[in-house]
Order: structure tokens, then sequence, then C-alpha cells
């Protein structure tokens, strides 16, 4: 019972984490990364369609995104998704390429984003503790129904913390490492 509650833990904390990982892929740097535009719905034939099923997204200079749709006659409809989106970028295109340039960040705006990663790394950490503090529920409730020993339980709750203490510590270390991408010149 304990070794189901603490890999049901371990799992969802390791899901908080690689969300926090993937929301922060799409925070918009200095740089150019497909990242930026793969989960853009585009309309297609009436229904909203991610970008990365119309197109293939090539990064082939460090400030420059280059979308190659694979039907040329939905690049107005892919065009018009990236003037609606708030991405705040305006695509140029040949008809056969859309090009975005990346441009960099005000020093004004490079301070939202930091302050936007650390919400959302809060956000991630309140998670965790969420995670944390139903673990700990279920561990004294099973306790109370006499499932588990008491000894059980301080043991559960020791090894909760542990994996708590070590997913908040990878949720600050992906923080750290957004905000030095954020603020590099």
């Amino acid at each position: 019972m304990v070794k189901d509650v603490l890999h049901d833990t371990t799992e969802r904390m390791h899901k908080a984490t690689e969300a926090l990982r993937d929301d922060l892929k799409k925070v918009r740097t200095g740089r150019a990364s497909p990242a930026l535009v793969e989960g853009l719905l585009v309309e297609y034939y009436g229904m909203p369609t991610p970008l990365q099923q119309l197109a293939t997204i090539n990064v082939p200079e460090p400030r420059l995104i280059a979308i190659k749709p694979f039907n040329p006659k939905d690049s107005s409809a892919i065009e018009r998704a990236i003037l609606k989106s708030d991405l705040g970028l305006n695509p140029s295109s040949d008809g056969q390429i859309i090009r975005l340039m990346i441009p960099l960040p005000t020093e004004e705006r490079r301070r939202e984003l930091v302050k936007m990663v650390d919400r959302r790394v809060e956000e991630a950490r309140v998670a965790v503790r969420n995670i944390r503090r139903d673990a700990i529920e279920d561990l004294r409730d099973f306790e109370k129904e006499k499932l588990i020993s008491e000894d059980d339980l301080r043991h559960g709750r020791d090894e909760i913390q542990r994996f708590t203490d070590r997913h908040i510590e990878q949720i600050d270390k992906i923080g750290r490492d957004k905000e030095a991408e954020v603020l590099e010149v």
C-alpha cells in the first residue's frame, strides 16, 4: 500500500516538473525555438489544428524560425494564426516559407518575463506540495483504517518529503536556467 502511494506520488511530481519544463519552453526569449509555435492552433478546414501537423518548423539561425507548410495554400491560414496569437511576431512569407524574426526583448520585457517565469515556478512548487499533502493524507487514512502501521506511516512520510525536496530542487534549477536564458543579451 505504502509503495503504491509512493509510486503514484513520484509519478505525479515528475509530471508536474515536466509540465513546468514544457510550459517554460514557450516563454519567448531572444532565441528562436520551435516550441514557441509548435502548439499554435491554426484554423484548418474549420478545425483548430496544431501548427506542427500542418508544417515543418526549423530554426536555421538563432533568431529566425522558418515554417514550411506541407501544402503552400495553407500559408495564409498559418500567417493569420501567428498574427492572432499573443506572440507579438510578424510573419513574412514568400508563398513557400513563412519566416519569423525573433526580436531581442527590451530590458523591461526581460524583467516581465522573469516575473512570469517566477510565477510559473511558484505554481509548480505549489503543485508538488499539494501532491505531498494528498499523499500524506492517504497514508494517514490507511493508518486510521489499520491497513498500515505507525512506522509505515512515518517511513512513508519521510520518503514523500525526500521526493518533494528533490522535485522542488529540480523546479528551482529549471527556473534559474530559464531566468538566465531570459536575461541573456
